[in-house]
């Protein structure tokens, strides 16, 4: 088992724990679980909650150096595995409807986990110690220095495809607040 990669094998794991529960419920009731009923609901709440703790968490611990709550490292396969699992919630929260507001949401989150899949590549591209700071003079200059400006050019990316999302999720929740509660 590659041991550089246990934040994978357990969003693996947990993955197909949560589809078993997902193919149960389909199973059992005979019908894709709506988005709107309580386990649907549940998904979609959990899922989120670990996308929010995907973002704010790791960003927080990122944003501190001097903080000592745990290594980077540790931090980093926690964004990565609440990084995989949450979106993956979310997609079976949506009963794979994809219109309108929602849809657009689910498409910024497939989309926000490819570019998470392509910056972890280029993260691991970059020699690191184990508290995630960079190594100099282990690689040559020249491929440190691309790896470096492709990761920039990755936040670039990145980070506003994830606001963007952020924005859409807190409107489509909003929205579904009002829609179910207020006009019953």
């Amino acid at each position: 088992m590659l041991r550089g990669n246990k934040e994978l094998w357990w969003a693996l794991g947990v993955g197909i724990l949560i589809t078993a529960v997902y193919g149960a419920v389909v199973f059992f009731t005979r019908e894709i679980p709506a988005a709107g009923e309580l386990f649907g609901h549940g998904l979609g709440i959990i899922g989120f909650i670990m996308m929010l703790m995907t973002e704010v968490l790791y960003s927080m611990r990122k944003r501190t150096r001097n903080a000592r709550w745990g290594r980077m490292s540790s931090w980093l396969q926690f964004h990565i595995f609440t990084g995989l699992i949450g979106p993956f919630m979310v997609l079976f929260h949506s009963s794979w409807k994809f219109n309108g507001l929602a849809g657009a949401v689910t498409l910024l989150t497939i989309i926000i986990v490819f570019s998470g899949v392509v910056g972890r590549y280029i993260y691991t591209r970059i020699p690191r110690t184990t508290d995630g700071l960079e190594i100099e003079g282990s690689v040559s200059e020249a491929s440190l220095r691309q790896a470096r400006q492709l990761m920039a050019l990755w936040h670039t990316v990145h980070i506003p495809i994830g606001m963007a999302l952020f924005i859409s999720a807190f409107i489509h929740i909003g929205a579904a607040l009002y829609y179910s509660t207020f006009l019953k």
